[in-house]
This record gives structure tokens, C-alpha cells and sequence, in this order.
């Protein structure tokens, strides 16, 4: 079935961020080097800038990664009760950076780029107000079950594809309050057309993510799963939610400690982001 869609644009943030530019950019500090330049888009607080890494050719798509947790808030803790959940995340979402820097095929920016707490609220607006073309939240999974293993993607739907995914998405909303329904009017219908777009552009990239990883990464089964996720739901732009692995498993934590293992991962990552912003530059 043909499935229309709407891109959700970057608009005044794009101009913004390329007037920026020209006014001059800095060499980011998270390790990517001279050559990556960069700009600095100014926040309401607490957030005191938000730095882009520019890609190669200007107008580029913006993608944002957003390593989950930070603060106060530390996530799963790790079998082994050696890191936690956020310490990972930041890794990870430093070293995909540095992996789609060093391309230069998108522009990058972070959520966070340190040990701060953000709300599920401050992180999808930040989405919003930089004109995200695609953002990607990263996490690590934690079970009861030791023997539970695997990276899983999770895209944004009414109805969770199973009672596993809607626990999820329960936990990651915890501490937000639901918003009513549709009242039915026109701006309501309208803007429920622009969602079901960006869930259908959140599936189609999740689809990706899986045929990219499949070999590569392992994978639960049935890796690509779907629920209710506030954060996926208001960031405004297509939008995921990666579980890299879990860290409740032994074998997975040593995985995702392992730069070497992580790198395996991230160009999984790297290469469906860029190839994403391709095709959807096609359509």
C-alpha cells in the first residue's frame, strides 16, 4: 500500500543555524576535530547552547541524538554494579557524533553532552526548536531475565506491539501526565494526518535500522517493536527509541563496553541515519 508522506521541515532554525555560521564557527569539543565545524544555537535555560556539528555541504538534514538519562536520573544499572545506564548512553551517543562527523553527510547535535538531567519534555522540545530532521533516542535495556539479550528499535504507535513494549513505554512516562484526544475539530484532524506521517517515517527508518544491524549486531527477535512513547510522540519529527542491548545480561554488558563491540553498533547506526536522509531527500 502507497503510504503519503510529509516531511517535517526545519525551517527558521535552518536559516538560523546557517546565519550563525557565517558569523563564524568553533571547533566542537567532544573530540571530533578542527576540521568538524560547528554552531552554537542559543536556548532558554537549562539549556545553555546546543552545539551543531555542520556537515560538509550546507542545508544538510539535522539528525539529534538524545543519550537517555543523565543526573539524577542514572537508568539500569549493569549486572555487574560498575556503570550505569546514562554513563553508556553518553558514550554511545558521542562515539555515532564523532562516526557521522567524521562522514560529514548530516549535520549532529546532542541533547546532552555531559551528566545532566533533562526531562522527557525538555528533550523532545529541543527536537522541535532546532528543527530535527530525525532524532534518535539511545538506551540500554534491563529484564528480570538474565538470559535476556539483544538491541531492539522502538517506533511510535497508539497500540504497543506487545505487553513487553507497552511496560516500556509505561516506565519512560512515568513521571508525565497523558494529554486528552482529539476534539475533532479541523487543527485536531490535521494535525493527527502530520502524526500518523511521522509514525509511518519512524516505522520505515526502524525497518532500516533492522536490515542494516541483521548480521552485524545482534538483535532480539523481532527487533523492530512499537508503543507509546511520550518522548516519540512530541519531539515533532520521525523519531525512534534504540536499546542497544541489555545490560542486565553479562554478555551484553561486556558488549557494550567494549569500544570495539560499540563500533559494531554505531556503524549500523551511521549508515541507516545517512541512508534515511537520502531517501527521504528523494521523495
Amino acid at each position: 500500500m502507497n503510504r503519503q508522506r510529509l516531511m517535517v521541515g526545519g525551517g527558521i532554525f535552518a536559516v538560523a543555524a546557517t546565519a550563525l555560521l557565517a558569523l563564524g564557527t568553533s571547533a566542537f569539543a567532544g573530540g571530533v576535530g578542527d576540521s568538524a565545524p560547528s554552531v552554537t544555537v542559543p536556548l532558554p535555560s537549562p539549556h545553555v547552547g546546543l552545539k551543531i556539528i555542520e556537515a560538509r555541504v550546507p542545508g544538510r538534514p539535522l539528525v539529534l541524538i538524545d543519550p537517555g538519562h543523565g543526573g539524577r536520573d542514572p537508568g539500569a544499572s549493569a549486572v555487574s554494579g560498575d556503570v550505569s545506564e546514562k554513563a553508556l548512553t553518553l558514550e554511545f551517543a558521542r562515539e555515532l557524533r564523532d562516526a557521522l562527523a567524521k562522514r560529514g553527510r548530516v549535520r549532529i547535535a546532542l541533547t546532552r553532552e555531559d551528566d545532566r538531567y533533562l526531562t522527557l519534555e525538555q528533550r523532545s522540545a529541543l527536537a522541535r526548536r532546532v528543527g530535527a530532521s530525525l532524532y534518535v533516542s539511545l538506551h540500554m535495556d534491563s529484564a528480570p531475565n538474565p538470559l535476556a539479550r539483544g538491541a531492539s528499535i522502538y517506533s511510535l504507535s497508539d497500540v504497543a506491539s506487545d505487553a513487553e513494549a507497552a511496560r516500556l513505554a509505561r516506565s519512560e512516562n512515568r513521571a508525565l501526565g497523558r494529554s486528552a484526544g482529539s476534539d475533532g475539530s479541523v487543527r485536531a484532524i490535521l494535525s493527527d494526518l502530520v502524526l500518523r506521517s511521522r509514525m509511518s517515517a519512524s516505522a520505515d527508518f526502524a525497518e532500516r535500522l533492522v536490515r542494516h544491524s541483521t548480521g552485524r549486531v545482534a538483535l532480539r527477535p523481532q527487533p523492530h517493536r512499537f508503543a507509546d512513547f511520550h518522548v516519540l510522540r512530541s519531539a515533532g519529527v520521525p523519531a525512534v527509541l534504540f536499546e542497544a542491548g541489555y545490560i542486565s545480561n553479562v554478555d551484553d554488558e561486556a558488549l557494550l563496553r567494549s569500544p570495539e563491540q560499540r563500533a559494531r553498533i554505531v556503524a549500523a547506526l551511521a549508515s541507516s541515519i545517512e541512508a534515511d536522509m537520502a531517501a527521504r531527500a528523494l521523495r
